[in-house]
Formats: structure tokens, sequence, C-alpha cells
């Protein structure tokens, strides 16, 4: 799994970017248009939380686990507009920091290991983006990869009652899906094989799961699925709007960007590493049909 310092480069490193950017509680996931891409970003990533909340049937009795919070866009929608108890996790100190700051209850803690006995049981869980994280590439080469699910799946059966919801929204490889030995950071840019190790060197720790069909085969003991939909289409859109967003002339952020020049200049890896506010190699892979998107709601067998 990516461990905590790889995720404090991820996340941590542009926390204040991305704030900047985005907001305070801004939502680094895909979000819901449906095809309707007239919505500004911020409706369709209501649309998002609202369809969440829906489908996990929650309310002001509700209490509910928000496995990788991220910078706490969702625990601030069920908080405030479904008035329900919310726990946000995540690995990243700069998201958790952040997060306390603009009041919401958010702990730096690894969400595969929690047990009833921390928090108790919950009655609606949601995870949205964490499960990309949760397999390396030296977990999946060791063959690790669906015990890994397997044991996370079972974690979230134990936290939840009879019928209990779980909404997990992730990315997966796709199709078109290039062989991991032709991954290459030297191979012609934009190709399947350089976007590849761009999104390797922007992930570290992070492996994908082969498609749907390896999520379902790993929940299926625990799990009952109620519903499914791809978001590749809305993610492409949304990584649009992300760009602009980043783009959009703000000084403290400009000035934020100027003080990583000197390491991006000296620093090959960690050119690599920032690709995302250059060609956005997710959105590449996702055109390409490389990566998928999905969005799932379970039921508790």
């Amino acid at each position: 799994m990516a461990g905590k310092k790889d995720l404090d480069f991820t996340y941590t490193t542009i926390d204040k970017i991305f704030r900047l950017s985005i907001g305070e509680t801004g939502d680094f996931s895909g979000a819901k248009y449906d095809g309707d891409f007239s919505m500004t970003l911020e409706e369709a990533q209501r649309a998002k939380h609202e369809f969440i909340a829906d489908s996990l049937h929650i309310n002001k009795e509700s209490k509910v686990l928000d496995m990788g919070c991220g910078w706490g866009s969702l625990v601030k929608y069920l908080t405030t507009k479904r008035k329900a108890t919310c726990i946000g996790l995540t690995l990243s100190q700069g998201q958790a920091e952040a997060c306390q700051k603009n009041g919401l209850n958010v702990l730096v803690q690894d969400c595969r290991n929690v047990k009833p006995a921390d928090f108790g049981k919950f009655d609606a869980i949601a995870s949205v983006g964490a499960f990309e994280h949760f397999c390396s590439i030296e977990d999946w080469k060791t063959g690790k990869q669906e015990k890994i699910y397997s044991n996370f799946f079972e974690s979230v059966y134990n936290l939840l009652p009879t019928s209990g919801r779980f909404y997990l929204q992730t990315m997966t490889f796709s199709k078109n899906m290039v062989d991991y030995e032709d991954i290459d950071i030297n191979a012609k840019k934009g190709s399947p094989a350089h976007v590849c190790a761009l999104m390797v060197k922007e992930f570290p720790g992070s492996w994908l799961p082969y498609g749907l069909e390896m999520i379902l085969k790993n929940a299926q003991p625990y799990f009952r699925l109620i519903s499914k939909s791809s978001g590749r289409l809305d993610y492409i859109e949304t990584i649009s709007q992300w760009r602009k967003k980043f783009r959009k002339f703000n000084l403290k952020k400009y000035w934020l960007y100027l003080l990583l020049l000197p390491k991006y200049l000296t620093d090959k890896e960690f050119r690599h590493q920032v690709a995302i506010f250059r060609i956005s190699p997710n959105r590449i892979c996702f055109e390409q049909e490389i990566m998928d998107h999905y969005r799932l709601v379970f039921e508790k067998k």
C-alpha cells in the first residue's frame, strides 16, 4: 500500500496549492455530471455527495466513516447538510491539518486497519478514491493484490450492521492497459507506456485493480452489489475543470509555484511527479481507456 510518505508527497506537497485553487474543502476525486457538462464543477461534486448520501440512506441519526477523506468535502456535506455524525480518515498530514482547521473530525490513520474497537460500528461507510492506493506495485508483483482487497472488504464488513451500506469510488485499469514490462518513462511522450509511467511517478506506492471484476470478486463474500456506474467520461471533464482552476491566477498560489521552481529545474524525478500540472496523465489514461472509473454501492450480507 502507499504509505504515509507516499501520500504525503501526492497530497501534502500540493495541499496549499490545491486549497487555493479548488477551495478549503475541495473535492479531489471525480465529480458526477452524468453527461450534463453544462454543470459547474461545484454542482457536479455536490451531485456526487447527494448521490452518496442517498445511496447510503444517511440522515441526522447516521454515524458515517469516510475512508480516505481527502480535504473533507464529503465529511463537510454529511455533517452540515445531512446532520450526520461523521469521522474522516487520511494518511496525509497536510490534509488532516487542513480539515481540522476547518472544524472537521478528521484523523491521520490507515483506514484499512480500522476495527470496531477503534470507533465502534458505523451505519454507513464511504471511500472515494482511497482504494486506488491500497495495493503497491510490490504487492502486485508478489501476488498480494487480491488478498489486500479481500481483507479490506472484510474489515468494512465488520464495521457495519447487517444491511449496512458501503460506497466505493475508484479508478481501475481498463481494456487498453499496457503490460507492466512496457511501462517506460522514456517512451514517446503521450504514448500509453509514457503516461502509465507518469502515473506511477505521480502516485508512488499505488497500483490499481484490474477492472471491475477484480473488485466484485473480492467483495462478493461480504457484500451484495446494489448499483454500479462508470464515471470515466465525468472524470475527464472533472480534470479539465481542475486544470482551469489550477492555472487561474492567485498571487499566493503562484508564489508557491515559484517556490517549487528550483526543485523542478534540478530534480528530474520531481518533474515527472508534478506532471499533473502540465499534461494530466490521468486524463490521457481515461481518454485512451487505459483506465476506467467506477461508483459502486454495496450492502452487507
